[in-house]
């Protein structure tokens, strides 16, 4: 059994004021009135002794995977370390949100296949969708709908294997990474130091369960030190951001993708002044390529509330890597840097025009136009190795462009099922699919190579040009992605927009020649919200748009196609 982190589950009781005791310690669950339900460590681990004597007593032993398909809330809580006092692998699956239901069952069907699972845990609601997804999977097994009134089990020792953790599925083939409980352990104290954790500290998450960063980053970190959480679901967020960030008047530590911040400035504006932030200490910023800009438009909004830029750490990781890679120390500035986005090649030095530190005046301001900052994401964790490398594996100075690559304890095992990607496992350590550069001993990331391209004989990250399409048009970040293709027809690239046909097209259409030149062949797809097929950590799932795009399936869309403008040859 980890005693890092489920030591919990079997800790007897201790009277009140013990400095032992887990009475007024818990998990502090946002219901749908607008108020919280507390759930302490006590409660918790008796309900998952429960549910672990409930899976022993159908067939589940030491080693086994088991699928929670279950949305956040106690019954998940309550499966995912009922689970593990079985001893089982757990697999969080992700709940149904936005997708239309023959996706989602694939798409989830795909991973139960993969996982065999012995039992999958629902709820009542949930159970016919699930019978479908099994179905879908090939099994012929009912999945089991969870109940607290199994006879308790003493915790078993566990395998090796503590969870598969399912990739955000910004490809069409979700893949399983094989996490052992030494990969958790290590990550757990790798975000814990580097947070600065307090006895007595409080975090506060509304990220989906079956992401790594929700799991692993805003879940379990305080579990494993019996601390209190505030957690709310995704579309509790969405509803009220506010009531996320009201937590911070207690809480010290969250982990968020720039997303959160941007949306949060948006729909609260100058009322974020009214909200009490004093207790913010931490809060890990990752998932996705980071827009200076978006972060400092809210902490300029958010600065009468007590809330200081240094609350930022940006990071760096993967699901291969358990999460964290490289995440920067609390109470210092990030830097900033602005690099010349058309220079850029694979293996060659970056030319950097300007640095400064974020949140300073050295950063453009909002209209200038200007695009190509980014900011500092912090050095490797203590016992991780991260370098940058060329294509041959060989390790580039600082300053040049190359693929991450990562070693160290919380390096995972492999993909589950033989399964590949684009993230490699490479002499004990993994080729991670990013491409980024070191300078001043910071990890700066540009975006993963998949979404690159080459234009004119250099390095075109996707991100890099919805940052310009954004600066030109004023459509907000999380309503555009970009999608480039390279085959044997020649280069194409398609911008989505959640945005009605108008004058911004023959705008973002400027920018978009512009950067990648005269042979790229240029489409524009304008549509009403949820055009933009996103992953569960909100990245755009940009091959599978395209494949939709080609297939002619985007429902009320309208495709606004372009030629090259030299060869005009259409798209």
């Amino acid at each position: 059994m980890s005693d890092a982190l489920l030591s919990w589950l079997t800790d007897p009781p201790r009277a009140a004021g013990d400095p032992g005791d887990l009475h007024g310690r818990g998990i502090h669950l946002a219901d749908d009135r607008g108020g919280w339900e507390f759930h302490g460590y006590p409660e918790l681990a008796a309900s998952a002794r429960r549910v672990a004597g409930s899976l022993a007593a159908r067939g589940v032993r030491p080693g086994d995977v088991v699928g929670v398909l279950l949305p956040t809330g106690f019954p998940c809580l309550s499966s995912l370390f009922g689970v593990w006092a079985a001893g089982a692998t757990v697999c969080l699956v992700p709940p149904p949100a936005f997708a239309a239901e023959a996706e989602y069952v694939e798409h989830t069907a795909g991973i139960l296949r993969q996982t065999e699972a012995a039992v999958t845990i629902t709820a009542e609601g949930l159970a016919p969708l699930a019978a479908r997804v099994l179905a879908a999977a090939g099994s012929d097994r009912e999945p089991w709908i969870w109940r607290d009134d199994g006879d308790e089990l003493q915790p078993r020792e566990p395998g090796e294997l503590a969870l598969l953790q399912f990739t955000s599925g910004s490809s069409s083939r979700p893949r399983g990474v094989r996490v052992t409980w030494a990969n958790l352990e290590a990550n757990l104290a790798l975000i814990r130091n580097t947070l600065g954790w307090r006895a007595g500290d409080a975090g506060a998450s509304w990220l989906p369960l079956h992401h790594d960063m929700g799991l692993i980053g805003c879940l379990l970190t305080p579990v494993s030190v019996r601390d209190d959480l505030w957690l709310m679901r995704p579309e509790q967020f969405i509803r009220d951001p506010a009531r996320w960030l009201r937590c911070f008047a207690v809480a010290a530590h969250t982990a968020a993708p720039p997303f959160a911040f941007e949306y949060a400035a948006r729909r609260l504006g100058d009322r974020l002044a009214d909200l009490d932030l004093s207790a913010w200490r931490n809060a890990i910023v990752g998932a996705e390529p980071i827009n200076p800009r978006a972060l400092e438009h809210f902490a300029r909004l958010a600065a009468p509330a007590g809330f200081s830029p240094s609350v930022y750490l940006p990071s760096y990781g993967l699901a291969e890597a358990t999460l964290a890679v490289t995440v920067r120390t609390s109470g210092a500035p990030a830097p900033t840097v602005r690099v010349d986005t058309g220079t850029l090649r694979f293996g060659g030095p970056v030319t950097i025009d300007d640095e400064g530190e974020f949140a300073s005046s050295v950063n453009p301001p909002a209209d200038d136009g200007a695009d190509g900052w980014l900011i500092g994401c912090g050095g490797p964790g203590d016992g991780v190795g991260a370098t940058v490398v060329d294509d041959e594996g060989r390790p580039l100075p600082d300053g040049h462009l190359g693929e991450i690559e990562v070693t160290g304890p919380s390096v995972t095992s492999g993909y589950h099922a033989g399964r590949t990607g684009s993230t490699r496992y490479v002499d004990g350590g993994i080729r991670t699919g990013d491409a980024g550069f070191f300078h001043r001993g910071e990890l700066f990331v540009l975006g993963r190579m998949g979404d690159s391209l080459k234009a004119r004989g250099r390095s075109v990250y996707m991100e890099d040009l919805e940052a310009k399409v954004v600066s030109a048009t004023g459509i907000a970040r999380e309503k555009c992605a970009v999608v480039g293709v390279e085959g044997t027809g020649g280069t194409s690239v398609a911008l989505f927009a959640e945005k009605a046909e108008g004058a911004w097209v023959a705008d973002a259409t400027l920018i978009l020649r512009g950067a990648l030149g005269d042979d790229v062949a240029i489409t524009v797809v304008t549509g009403r919200s949820g055009l933009i097929d996103k992953t569960s950590s909100g990245k755009p799932r940009r091959r599978h748009m395209w494949e939709e795009l080609r297939a002619g399936r985007l429902k009320g869309a309208r495709v606004l196609e372009t030629a090259h403008a030299t060869t005009g040859r259409p798209v």
